[in-house]
């Protein structure tokens, strides 16, 4: 269970959106092909693409080479021997149909209707051509003839196919216990080992289940004979009396209930199978395209307890080795990652704080491999305040013939805050520097205070401080004695 969830640790919502997207896509290609030729081909590469991936994992280099060769090879095959099929789907009338309608297999079809209409047209030998979809239905494929969308009877079907009416030279649709459309031409096999003894009906039945999975009904205008055809066979049915058992037989059985069932647990496991073979996909590539990075990451430091200072860290920053899909890791920036280290239950003085996997903040996609250093050394303090005197920093010398006589500072002592430990150490703050080579008279300046050590804070209203001077000239040798 740890490998599988380290195998999808660095899954993102737009991986989960193009798996699933893609899954849906391979489902709708099995729903749109099923009960054909091409999915069964298509299957084949599949296999074959399965095969060479492992070779390629397990290092056998001609194996995997042939594998694509062969591949490329069927890819080929596929447009060039199926066209006529994959013409037929491209060719749908729906859109819905193309995106998401699922032909169902015909379960409420009132087949004693049919095979007592069969029989009849038989007896009178009337010659007849009937459609039943099953599967992958016929809508793709057979585009011509008249709408009807009639109730199925007897009557009904017979009167369609009686000599001098206006569609009896076509094919009629039943879906759904209903005639749906009359009067269609239907593609013509081009199978040149047919028995001379069927005609153009039986041609045109074994070219529709070339393409598709459909049951057509025969019936022979000059012998009086009724074939059942599909899966490109041809079946003729000597007694009259079992034209309804087959028709249900090839149907798949005769409880529509049961066939419901298990038509709906078949697109249950090929959706399974279209999800697997997708995220199987996501896996090969974005393992297979991985590759590494180093990034320098500041560390933050979080403080929950307000009285505490941070005195001083061994590091301020950590070298982070990650790994990902090539795009994504060069598609990163230093603003995606973070580290947070709480110093929660820290106490005064040194502590040693792990460096872990929690404390590290990385995009969907991007696994970390190694951090460095793992530790990091922090020092706290409890803040305090301290009055500490202002001392004036003079730099250089006045010119010659002054001096100084007098030196005030305003305020004479100032509060700092900052560590305990570190303002015991404090006793004095001093101001930067001032030069006395440019001072040439009594006067006053306003300067900063330098916070030695730099994590000192003073009163925010004594950042500053003002100095006031008095500068006189300075009395002779001479003078002094008279």
């Amino acid at each position: 269970m740890e490998q599988l969830s380290l195998l999808f640790s660095g899954c993102r919502w737009q991986d989960v959106l193009d798996i699933v997207l893609n899954a849906y896509i391979l489902f709708r290609l099995y729903v749109l092909f099923r009960g054909t030729n091409v999915l069964r081909v298509l299957l084949s590469v599949v296999a074959m693409w399965i095969i060479g991936r492992s070779a390629n994992a397990m290092g056998l280099v001609i194996t995997n080479w042939a594998m694509q060769g062969v591949i490329t090879v069927a890819t080929f095959v596929i447009i060039i021997v199926f066209r006529n099929e994959i013409s037929g789907v491209v060719r749908t009338r729906s859109l819905r149909f193309f995106l998401w309608e699922i032909p169902r297999a015909q379960i409420n079809t009132p087949v004693r209707i049919i095979a007592d209409a069969v029989v009849e047209l038989a007896r009178s030998k009337i010659g007849a051509l009937i459609v039943m979809p099953l599967k992958t239905g016929v809508d793709s494929i057979i585009t011509s003839g008249i709408e009807i969308n009639a109730s199925l009877s007897r009557e009904m079907l017979v009167g369609i196919f009686w000599p001098g009416a206006p569609l009896h030279d076509g094919a009629a649709v039943i879906q759904k216990g209903m005639i749906t459309r009359a009067g269609t031409i239907l593609p013509l096999s081009q199978n040149r080992d047919l028995a001379s003894k069927y005609g153009t009906r039986h041609r045109a039945a074994l070219g529709l289940t070339e393409q598709s999975d459909a049951l057509v009904i025969v019936v022979s205008e000059e012998r009086g004979k009724v074939s059942l055809v599909k899966d490109n066979r041809i079946q003729e049915v000597r007694d009259p009396d079992k034209v309804e058992k087959l028709i249900r037989q090839y149907m798949g059985g005769p409880e529509p209930l049961n066939r419901m069932r298990r038509q709906t647990r078949e697109l249950l496991g090929a959706a399974v199978v279209c999800l697997l073979c997708t995220t199987g996909l996501w896996l090969s590539f974005s393992r297979g395209m991985e590759t590494l990075a180093n990034y320098d990451v500041p560390i933050e430091f979080m403080i929950p307890d307000k009285k505490m200072n941070i005195i001083n860290t061994s590091a301020s920053r950590a070298r982070l080795l990650i790994s990902g899909a090539r795009p994504l890791v060069n598609a990163l920036t230093l603003d995606q990652m973070s580290i947070k280290i709480s110093l929660d239950g820290s106490t005064v003085g040194k502590n040693k704080l792990d460096i872990a996997r929690h404390n590290i903040q990385l995009p969907p996609g991007i696994r970390l491999k190694q951090v460095e250093p793992d530790q990091v050394e922090v020092t706290l303090d409890t803040r305090a305040d301290k009055l500490v005197p202002v001392q004036a920093d003079f730099s250089g010398k006045l010119p010659e013939g002054l001096i100084m006589t007098g030196l005030s500072i305003t305020p004479e002592a100032v509060r700092l805050f900052g560590g305990e430990l570190v303002l015991d150490d404090v006793t004095t703050v001093f101001t930067e520097q001032i030069s006395l080579d440019t001072l040439t008279a009594s006067g006053a300046v306003t300067v900063a205070l330098i916070m030695n050590p730099a994590s000192l804070r003073p009163d925010d209203k004594h950042k500053k401080v003002q100095i006031r001077y008095s500068i006189s000239q300075r009395q002779s040798h001479d003078n002094t004695e008279n």
